[in-house]
């Protein structure tokens, strides 16, 4: 069995992995839902984008699952801590995804024109605000948030949920949002045909150029204007899981700590922005299939850029630094890691194995004669 330490470290590039998973498979769900209602000029050409992610959005949310189950399993402290003091966020969140099944359900129940559009509505919701939250939970972690323990090791939260929006946490939102319609438009362009594909192209070009643009300014704000975490001395890595003996001090752009005692990760953030460049080339070519590769490697390094700067915090304190939780104080046993690890190895590739199969099957165009063949069927 591998050693404490290494145990934690594989399970943070875990956790990581999961998150990579989950924006790139059920971020393009994100990004069609939150741009179909403007792409889509008819109810036929709406019906065609929403098809393109009908049939594959439910196994897409596996990797959220995966992700929150794994934040439960490896990482107890962090899951309490987040889950019981983001409450109102958390709910906020799952309503919003609620909206996408019972849009997908009741739209087509009826064809009145005012029913229809109110449920377009509702899934432009169920796209935009989850894309949007995400980022914003991304940017409170760099700011910090207002929790802390008690006497008996109980997190207790401070905050509130409008205390998250934040103008450098709106910022990040405005990242993930950006990001994920890019990578939603580059679907859309690939998978449904004229002349929704060539209005997604466009829209994925603008929202490849925003997201440059807001990816920058924040990665700007971090280094210049944020106060960073950084632990004194040297962090237990063998220890019990205990927050509270280590000792954490503030510093001016310490977030940026790895980088610079890193050289080579500063390839990251210039994978992010050549990737959203590709993108923007490749849609401008029409070769949608390419930009659907270069967009998920945009969603990787952006996410791999944040993840790193933030290493090993997990989830930072804004008025108790020294109790923050990272990697070497907030996750479960060793015992507990590594059997856990062992059903990642057997579930991770049943995992893929499924979502390449489903997408083999479901490969081609859906075309407004696709659409007008089957219409009258709901």
């Amino acid at each position: 069995m591998p050693d404490y330490e290494t145990l934690r470290v594989i399970w943070w590039l875990i956790l990581g992995a999961l998150l990579i998973g989950f924006a790139i498979m059920d971020g393009f769900d994100l990004g069609v839902g939150a741009t179909f209602r403007f792409m889509g000029r008819t109810d036929e050409e709406r019906r065609a984008l929403l098809e393109s992610i009908e049939p594959v959005w439910d196994g897409n949310q596996v990797w959220f699952i995966l992700a929150g189950g794994a934040v439960f399993a490896a990482w107890p402290l962090l899951y309490a801590a987040s889950f019981s003091g983001l409450y109102l966020a958390m709910f906020v969140l799952l309503v919003a995804l609620i909206l996408r099944p019972v849009g997908f359900g009741y739209r087509n129940k009826i064809t009145d024109a005012g029913w229809r559009n109110a449920w377009d509505w509702a899934l432009f919701l169920g796209g935009a605000v989850p894309a949007l939250l995400f980022g914003v939970a991304f940017g409170n972690l760099f700011l910090g948030l207002p929790f802390h323990f008690d006497e008996l090791e109980r997190p207790v939260y401070t905050g509130g949920f409008f205390g998250l929006l934040r103008p450098f946490a709106l910022l990040a939102g405005l990242v993930s949002l950006s990001m994920l319609i890019m990578h939603g438009s580059v679907y859309a362009a690939l998978k449904v045909g004229e002349p929704m594909s060539a209005r997604a192209a466009v829209v994925g070009r603008v929202a490849a150029v925003v997201f440059a643009l807001a990816f920058a300014v924040a990665g700007l704000w971090v280094g210049s204007s944020i106060a960073g975490h950084q632990i004194i001395g040297e962090a237990s890595t063998l220890g019990p899981s205990n927050p509270l003996t280590k000792h954490v001090a503030l510093a001016q752009g310490a977030w940026l700590g790895n980088y610079r005692a890193h050289g080579v990760l500063w390839v990251l953030p210039a994978m992010a922005f050549l990737a959203a460049a590709g993108t923007w080339t490749l849609l401008r070519a029409r070769r949608a299939g390419a930009a659907f590769i270069s967009s998920c490697l945009a969603v990787s390094a952006t996410i791999l850029t944040a993840g790193v700067a933030l290493f090993p915090f997990l989830m930072p304190s804004s008025t108790h630094p020294d109790q923050g939780l990272t990697i070497w104080d907030a996750s479960s046993s060793a015992r507990t890691l590594f059997i856990m690890l062992c059903a990642v190895v057997v579930i991770l590739p049943v995992v893929l194995a499924y979502t390449a199969w489903v997408f083999r099957v479901l490969k081609g165009r859906i075309t407004l004669e696709e659409i007008r063949r089957h219409t009258g069927i709901y």
